[in-house]
């Protein structure tokens, strides 16, 4: 799929073993395969993608990444564990990517559609940078965020802080006065559900829906109907803060205090 701006559409999955609240996370087993697994066979359902790669990082304790990803063909680069704006920008730059789709690893719900809605969003305007994250209206977990090239290289270029090194999106986010940003939202909001995985309640829950869903193809709508059919599933993760690593790059910014 070539964008209508033109160029290579590229779906960067960034993945690591080393998370201080769950590590080991995105190799931890969901029905029988890897996280990392279900979130690139799931983002290969995107239309809109010319290319599913996944971006982890040159410590040793990532050689399980790699090794996964060359036994299943998924092409895989490693870079900075620390700076992964750099990683982000490197992988970007060697896989010939015009529009760069950064999806995380620890999403195994991700829903194709919603990254194609992001995607056609960001092909049909002149923007930098769109995502459905500025204001969340999707649940915790779907997460899609759409920039160009351009975009990513002068981030890269510029910024300083922890923060917006170690999370490769928020520089072009805090500088609207240089990117033109754009949001996807949804009808209504539901930014109250968490489908991510940072901890083992997540894992539990996440690990649950699929119990139930995975034997099929499902995305949100499935989901949201099964947690209306099953109210208690929700009730196994609720009350764990969000963006939680985020908030910590910050508080050492000394950007926030809480």
């Amino acid at each position: 799929m070539i964008s209508k701006r033109g160029g290579k559409i590229v779906a960067i999955i960034q993945a690591r073993m080393s998370s201080s609240r769950l590590p080991g996370k995105v190799m931890a087993e969901i029905c029988g395969k890897p996280m990392l697994y279900h979130v690139v066979k799931r983002t290969g359902r995107s239309k809109m993608i010319d290319l599913a790669c996944v971006a982890t990082s040159d410590h040793c304790d990532d050689d399980i990444i790699e090794s996964f990803c060359k036994g299943k063909g998924i092409p895989c680069f490693r870079g900075s564990l620390d700076d992964v704006l750099d990683r982000y920008c490197q992988a970007a730059s060697h896989f010939g990517a015009s529009t760069i789709v950064r999806l995380t690893a620890d999403c195994p719900l991700l829903d194709p559609d919603i990254i194609a809605r992001v995607i056609k969003k960001f092909s049909e305007g002149s923007f930098d940078y769109v995502s459905n994250v500025m204001e969340y209206t999707y649940p915790d977990g779907l997460d899609t965020e759409v920039f160009s090239f351009g975009a990513l290289e002068r981030a890269w270029r510029e910024a300083r802080l922890k923060s917006e090194r170690e999370h490769v999106t928020p520089y072009i986010r805090n500088h609207p006065e240089i990117f033109r940003l754009a949001n996807v939202s949804y009808g209504e909001n539901l930014s109250h559900f968490r489908w991510t995985v940072d901890q083992p309640q997540d894992l539990d829950f996440v690990r649950s829906v699929y119990e139930r869903l995975g034997s099929m193809y499902f995305d949100m709508t499935d989901v949201l109907k099964l947690l209306k059919q099953n109210p208690d599933l929700s009730s196994k993760n609720a009350g764990i803060k969000s963006n939680e690593g985020y908030l910590k790059s910050l508080r050492e910014d000394y950007i926030v205090t809480k």
